[in-house]
């Protein structure tokens, strides 16, 4: 099973690259990690459509095969503690499908993407920057398979 993160955005702090980078150099090796990113489309200031979300959400679901389980982050997701997504995490690699975590645009993603989706999760009901996001997902991947593999990294 491989394991990528697709994030709308290309551009983010260093800190977020560095924390992602730290957490992603954990993961085992044959998960082939990776993040792959979509450009942000350009908003006007109070451009209150929704022509640039619709467009990203495109691109999206453009990337996905159709064999790929899909998790969408999102705030109205469920929430997971650590030994649930492992647990979950577990599952997902018994399918023997290829994993992708996508983290959406400013403005969240199309019902489209929605439907794709085959899990919706949510790491906290507090809004978060999305580079934030990528450092979560990328540390609690890491806390997962940690879990999984009887490494001491998390400490209940």
């Amino acid at each position: 099973m491989h394991i990528r993160l697709l994030a709308i955005g290309d551009r983010q702090p260093p800190w977020v690259d560095d924390a992602f980078d730290n957490y992603a150099q954990r993961l085992p090796r044959e998960w082939k990690f990776r993040l792959d990113t979509i450009a942000t489309v350009r908003r006007n200031k109070n451009d209150k459509s929704l022509r640039a979300m619709a467009a990203e959400s495109e691109q999206v679901l453009a990337q996905l095969s159709p064999t790929e389980q899909v998790v969408l982050l999102d705030e109205r997701g469920k929430e997971l503690t650590s030994p649930l997504l492992a647990a979950r995490l577990m599952d997902w690699q018994s399918n023997s499908r290829d994993l992708c975590f996508i983290i959406g645009g400013p403005d969240g993603v199309s019902e489209a993407c929605r439907q794709r989706a085959d899990f919706t999760w949510s790491l906290s009901k507090l809004t978060l920057p999305h580079g934030m996001a990528r450092v979560l997902v990328s540390e609690q991947l890491y806390r997962a398979w940690s879990l999984q593999s009887g490494h001491p990294y998390h400490r209940a």
